[in-house]
């Protein structure tokens, strides 16, 4: 243990403060206002972990400043995300853990962001059955959901699960604590919003909309389905008068909430694999986006023949978001590094989007290794220099053969997304060299 001291006024005990750490530890998370990080608290436990448990134990602690990052968005705009300092994070995963252990196992069995026992994948599944039962689906997207949390009717529906006073005290202080802008200037609570990057938030999100949503809406429509994964929701309906009455009757609930739909981007979807324009194509969609997966219609085996279904596969999205990653890491300027040396840095990246984006129609993952392959070969060209004169095929057809010595080096290789062998007759640059090299 790195603490002796004997508890103090509230019970927390000094274990749960290392345990926190640790899982704070295993994301591996950037840096807060303080600038300190996970290897200086790792390397020093009792300089910085004490001080923690010492206030929380004795109701002296103030969370500090939220560092605020801007990230891109697909659509262009920036998106702000919360960073709280790794003690503050080691701070908001202890009252976390024992605020859920009150209020998870009143959470509706549709909700899957965040929880325990609970993935990503299981609610990509549960939507992908409803799909087949139900012909209308209605994609939710809740405009700046984090950042319009009510902060008193949070406070209220935390009560409704838990009195304990040290609880309620440190989660109102994490939603009232400043948030530090890019410019280095503070911003004090506005009375709404929870930091987007915070450990508590999750939480916190799926409480209001136990309340806002889950609840009511399985009083309302007690034989209706949804999922729903934090502020991402997905709801089925029979028909498409069903689904524009439930729409409506949703935006009216959340504005009860003081949250608003975004109706750009809210839409209804045909899921039946019956292709018939039922209804004029201006109301009528046929694909949406949920948690990395595009839910379409596609041609399916059922063992004896093909149909049509509807379906999830990794969305244009996601594809774009690898294909950004692998082109930062400019693998073709590391000709210092040994091949197998790039496998190694690839291998934990490659194994991540393969168990993700791969339980669900694998065989799409097929265009971004594709891509990642061509990298390789844009590699080789620069590491040897008898190809970099010659046509990009040569140094392709290199790394195929390569890849034929060596099946397993690496992990996409493994899964079959192994470089083709290319012919001079078609040119390199129509294989999708164009927007590699």
């Amino acid at each position: 243990m790195i603490f002796e001291e004997e508890q103090k006024r509230y019970p927390i005990e000094k274990s749960e403060v290392w345990e926190a750490f640790k899982l704070v530890r295993a994301k591996g998370e950037s840096p807060g206002v303080d600038g300190i990080t996970i290897d200086a608290v790792d390397s020093k436990p009792r300089k910085y972990l004490y001080p923690v448990w010492n206030r929380l134990t004795s109701g002296s602690y103030f969370p500090p400043a939220v560092r605020q990052k801007l990230i891109p968005k697909a659509n262009g705009k920036m998106r702000a995300l919360g960073i709280p300092t790794v003690t503050d994070r080691v701070a908001q995963m202890v009252i976390k853990q024992k605020l859920e252990k009150h209020v998870d196992g009143h959470f509706s069995a549709n909700s899957f962001g965040y929880r325990p026992g609970k993935s990503a994948h299981d609610a990509i599944e549960q939507c992908r059955v409803n799909c087949q039962w139900y012909d209308w689906a209605i994609d939710l997207d809740i405009e700046g959901f984090f950042d319009n949390i009510d902060h008193e009717l949070m406070m209220q529906m935390v009560r409704q699960f838990t009195q304990e006073k040290y609880i309620l005290m440190y989660v109102e202080r994490w939603l009232k604590a400043p948030v530090q802008l890019p410019d280095g200037t503070l911003r004090e609570s506005a009375g709404k919003g929870t930091p987007q990057g915070g450990v508590i938030s999750p939480l916190l999100a799926n409480i209001f909309l136990h309340f806002a949503f889950d609840e009511w809406f399985g009083t309302r429509y007690p034989k209706g389905a949804f999922e729903r994964y934090a502020d991402d929701i997905i709801v089925h309906c029979s028909q498409y008068e069903e689904a524009v009455k439930t729409l409506e009757a949703i935006d009216l609930r959340l504005k009860e909430y003081k949250l608003n739909l975004n109706r750009a981007k809210t839409k209804i979807v045909y899921c039946n694999s019956n292709q018939k324009q039922r209804y004029p194509k201006d109301k009528q969609s046929r694909s949406f986006d949920f948690l990395g997966y595009t839910f379409k219609p596609r041609i399916v085996s059922t063992g004896k023949r093909l149909k049509l279904g509807f379906t999830p596969a990794i969305s244009k999205k996601s594809q774009k978001r690898i294909c950004e990653a692998v082109f930062k890491l400019r693998i073709h300027r590391m000709v210092h590094l040994s091949i197998d040396k790039i496998a190694e840095i690839l291998k934990s990246k490659i194994r991540g989007w393969i168990n993700y984006y791969g339980k669900f129609r694998k065989s799409a993952l097929r265009g971004v290794f594709r891509i990642l392959n061509f990298r390789l070969a844009f590699w080789v060209r620069n590491k040897y220099r008898r190809f970099r004169k010659k046509h990009p095929y040569f140094a392709y057809k290199w790394l195929s053969g390569f890849c034929n010595d060596y099946p397993n080096l690496f992990v996409h290789w493994e899964y079959g997304f192994r470089p083709l062998s290319l012919s001079l007759e078609e040119p390199y640059e129509s294989r999708g060299s164009s927007t590699v090299l």
